[in-house]
């Protein structure tokens, strides 16, 4: 993996054709994320003020990105003042050299790392691997990705896509090879699994010397960062070694304190459905008595600048890696986040990678493609990013081609490939919805044959009825329905 892609990965319509296909993977996805999005929808509405909540959000997001060049400064001159060091890394290759120069100087060949986003979209563990640095997950999903060799499926549970019985295989398989190796006898048993990653992660954390971590908020008042979690691995990342190396995208600042009483409220809801983090972990440089006695900032751009750029696509900029969004997607939940080849799965993967990462390539100029445009990643977005708007913007850059300056360098996008099949039943469609006595003989043919319908369409069809369910059609048609109860016709059918 490499600044963020999938290395081999192929678009996303030929990657989700073979995710979709896999049964197991489809379950796990539908248990997981109708799960998730059950709880959050409990703990938002447990807030009169959500709606208030959201657009402060929203609004803190924007203010603090018109002016990130100064709030950026002002967080610089804050963290040198508590005692920090900033680096500042205009792409992945920057960043990497960083942070790896900052290990060797400490003379240690191995870090913990607390789960970050953006350590994995600059593929720091393998640069670290490749100058012989050892970087352990310490996140239990993390964990379980890098032992399977594996690649994260999700933003808030990276390995989403695994089962409790596939991850036992992989801690009695793979634990020994990292380290303390799995208890005898481990089973699937979740309390079990859990023990076993704390006693496999127990002598890490009290070995390591180094710690790398990301960072959910900066705030440019202060100096401070802010980690939010859920297991404690984190905390343990952030304290215990004398030198912590935080790598985290410019994006990610807030002007004031302040600003971190709307976002704490409405990030743990988003995410996991909790009224607060179990863990919420602030640091301002460094102190003499407690904590890391050297602490390094690395400001990541990687493609921020560009997109910041963009007055409609910059609105991607504003997520707090919430994951909601996934929650609620159709298509993540058919077909997973290793489809869209990037560590930012889900709708704000299919908006946010081709962004920081340009459409050079065939995965990033089918990513605004791998949406139905439903909106309810919209809806749920604790910030309010129009996602669908982003999608069709992007599809459109897509198609017309031309050039954009991605990084200073002149980068031709690729037109997007015809669709003929998709504008010809778009044309069979607007037919039919033109003419309401077409569309009600369509529909009661459809309810009054109902039986005898085939689990799979035939012909062009079947490609289509081979990674879905058919969906069931009703007795009868609603305009039926609603003639018979209410004893008048609706609007269009003469009747």
């Amino acid at each position: 993996m490499s600044g963020g892609t999938f290395v081999g990965m192929p678009a996303f319509p030929e990657a989700a054709h073979a995710a979709v296909g896999d049964r197991t993977l489809r379950a796990n996805l539908r248990h997981a994320t109708h799960t998730i999005r059950d709880k959050r929808a409990k703990a938002v509405a447990e807030l009169a003020d959500w709606a208030e909540l959201r657009e402060a959000g929203k609004r803190i997001k924007d203010h603090t990105l018109r002016h990130l060049d100064r709030y950026l400064v002002q967080l610089e001159e804050s963290v040198v003042r508590a005692g920090g060091t900033v680096h500042w890394a205009v792409d992945a290759d920057e960043a990497n050299r960083i942070v790896a120069d900052l290990v060797k100087a400490t003379g240690e060949r191995e870090v913990v790392k607390v789960k970050s986003m953006a350590t994995q979209e600059i593929g720091l563990n393998e640069a670290l691997e490749a100058e012989g640095i050892h970087a352990y997950e310490t996140d239990l999903a993390e964990l379980i990705v890098q032992l399977g060799e594996d690649r994260p499926s999700h933003i808030l549970v990276p390995a989403i896509h695994r089962n409790r019985g596939e991850i036992r295989d992989i801690f009695r398989e793979k634990m020994g090879s990292w380290g303390r190796p799995a208890p005898e006898g481990l089973t699937d048993v979740p309390a079990e699994l859990a023990e076993a990653a704390r006693l496999h992660l127990r002598e890490k954390f009290l070995r390591a010397k180094v710690g790398v971590s990301g960072a959910n908020f900066m705030v440019a008042e202060t100096g401070t960062l802010v980690v939010v979690e859920s297991e404690g691995n984190g905390r343990m990342c952030l304290t215990l070694p004398e030198t912590l190396i935080s790598v985290v995208g410019i994006e990610k600042v807030v002007p004031a304190w302040r600003d971190l009483e709307v976002f704490l409220q409405t990030l743990p809801r988003s995410s996991t459905a909790e009224r607060m983090n179990p863990y919420t972990s602030m640091w301002t440089g460094t102190t003499d008595q407690d904590g890391p006695s050297a602490f390094h900032l690395v400001l990541l751009d990687n493609g921020r600048t560009d997109t910041l750029a963009d007055e409609v696509g910059r609105q991607a900029l504003r997520c707090i890696r919430c994951s909601a969004c996934l929650n609620v997607c159709p298509v993540y939940e058919r077909a997973g986040g290793h489809a869209y080849g990037s560590v930012y799965p889900g709708p704000i993967g299919a908006i946010l990678s081709p962004q920081l990462r340009g459409t050079r390539s065939e995965i990033d100029a089918s990513l605004p493609y791998a949406s139905s445009l439903c909106g309810a990643c919209y809806e749920v977005c604790p910030v309010a990013i129009d996602i669908p708007e982003v999608l069709v913007h992007l599809r459109e850059r897509v198609v017309q081609g031309g050039e954009v300056t991605r990084r200073g360098v002149k980068v031709t996008l690729k037109p997007a490939k015809g669709h003929a099949a998709e504008r010809a039943a778009m044309r069979a469609a607007g037919l039919a919805f033109a003419r309401p006595g077409v569309l009600r003989l369509g529909q009661r043919l459809a309810s009054r044959t109902r039986r005898l319908h085939p689990r799979t369409l035939p012909g062009p069809g079947r490609a289509w009825s081979a990674t879905r369910d058919l969906p069931k059609v009703p007795a009868e048609p609603f305009r039926d329905w609603w003639q018979r109860t209410h004893g008048t016709a609706t609007e269009g059918d003469g009747e």
